[in-house]
This record gives structure tokens, sequence and C-alpha cells, in this order.
């Protein structure tokens, strides 16, 4: 995919993707790659053949911290390795989540806890850490909510209520490191199909019920997503912040 834009003040910035190694999130590290970034990531399975991909494409190489996100200490130091590899963190993306597909009557605690663990939690503990490791100038914190709890979606409540969460979460953590000129935002995409999607849950049919949904006749892509994180990471949108902006080919309203 052709970058429609350049973020010139995105140059160089030190960048930190949850989940940059696959999916979604390694579209972002290229995205931000292209960018001139330097881009630290975390991800529980080994990246080296992407970080060997990136650095033959770009010219640079990303840093992978191979780790859980759902150990806070771990993700913490992590944070703080890239920060001593890049310099003063410049923007945050928290994109790594897990959609296990399950139903009230099935879910036991121990359930409920892996799974806001990871679609919650780990998000607000990397918030935590990037408002003590972001420069004195500010920041943008970037968090992947999803269009799934604004569409009441069933079959994994737990997934959508901490996606209602993280909207919220940042609206309020915009508030209180607004005086740090730190930006906090949401990004809400649609229905991406990334190889995941397409192995485990698109359906023929619920493709084509989806795409009726969309007023854009187009499936989305993880590359749908990079255009949107790199304008709220980017200077360009220096007066945005507590919002929740939706990517999601015009299935559900914000007004």
């Amino acid at each position: 995919m052709q970058h429609p834009a350049t973020f010139h003040d995105l140059r160089d910035a030190s960048v930190f993707i949850t989940g940059g190694g696959s999916g979604v999130g390694a579209a972002l590290t290229d995205g931000f790659l292209a960018q001139g970034a330097n881009v630290a990531f975390i991800g529980r399975s080994d990246a080296s053949n992407f970080v060997d991909e990136m650095r033959e494409k770009h010219g640079r190489t990303p840093l992978f911290l191979q780790g859980d996100i759902t150990d806070t200490d771990l993700l913490h130091s992590t944070m703080t390795k890239a920060t001593e590899a890049h310099g003063p963190l410049n923007v945050l993306v928290n994109n790594a989540a897990n959609d296990k597909r399950h139903t009230l009557e099935e879910t036991t605690p121990e359930f409920w806890d892996w799974m806001v663990a990871i679609n919650l939690k780990a998000y607000y503990f990397a918030c935590q850490q990037a408002a003590r490791l972001m420069h004195a100038k500010g920041g943008s914190i970037i968090n992947f909510s999803s269009i799934s709890y604004l569409m009441g979606n069933s079959s994994y409540p737990i997934y959508t209520t901490s996606n209602a969460g993280i909207t919220g979460m940042s609206r309020s953590l915009a508030r209180e490191l607004g005086p740090q000129n730190i930006r906090v935002n949401a990004l809400a995409p649609g229905w991406v199909l990334t190889q995941k999607q397409l192995d485990m849950w698109a359906t023929p049919e619920d493709l084509a019920a989806h795409l009726d949904r969309q007023c854009l006749k187009e499936h989305l892509t993880p590359e749908d997503m990079i255009a949107p994180t790199l304008f709220l990471a980017s200077e360009t949108s220096r007066a945005m912040t507590g919002q929740c902006m939706v990517v999601d080919g015009g299935v559900v309203g914000t007004g």
C-alpha cells in the first residue's frame, strides 16, 4: 500500500507498539518505519523474521522485545529499554488484543481475569509507564478500541466490555495528562481482515453481511489503520485529545 501522506515530525520519533509484530500491529510498525520513526514493539511470539523484513525494506531495524503484556513489570521494563535505545518516548500505541469468542454462560472468573488483563489492564499500565517516559514536551498515546461495543456485538462480551472501557479510560487520561501535554485518543476500527480473522471468523456469509452494513463497499485491511494512527501520533492532530476516532468504512456513527 502506498502511503498517502508524510508526517515529517515523526522522523526519528521514539514509538512503542504493543503487538507490533503481527496483524494490525505489524502494519503499524511498517507504517511508522516508513515515516523514519524509531520503533520498538513487544509481542509474545518470535518476530525475528518480521524484523529482518523491516530492516530489508526500510534500512532501519525495529527493536523487538519479546514478552507478555499482561506481566506489568515486564511491560514497563520493555518500555524503559525502548527509551534507552531510542530516547524519550514520543508515541505509545496500545494495539495488542484478543477477541477470543465466548458466551456469558461459559465464562469463568479466571477467563474474565485473563481477557481483561490483555484487553484493558495492559493498556492502562502501558499508559502509566508512557506518562513517566515521555519527554517534557509531551507526546501521543493511541489506544486501539473497536466498533464491536458500539454495535452491541455478541459472542465476545468481555472483549466488548474492555473496548468500551478503553474509550472511557482514554477520555479520563486525556484530562489527567493534558497538563503534561500528553494527548490520549482511542481509535476504533471496524472489522479489519487480518490473517487471524480470515482463518478463524470470516465466513462468506458474515463477510457479506458486514460489507452490506458499510457505506464504503470494500473490506478493511490492516494497512487501512496506518494513516489514521500516524495522524493521531503526529502534531497534525495536536489539538485533538480525549476522542474516539472511528475508522470502519461507515458502519457506526459517533454524533
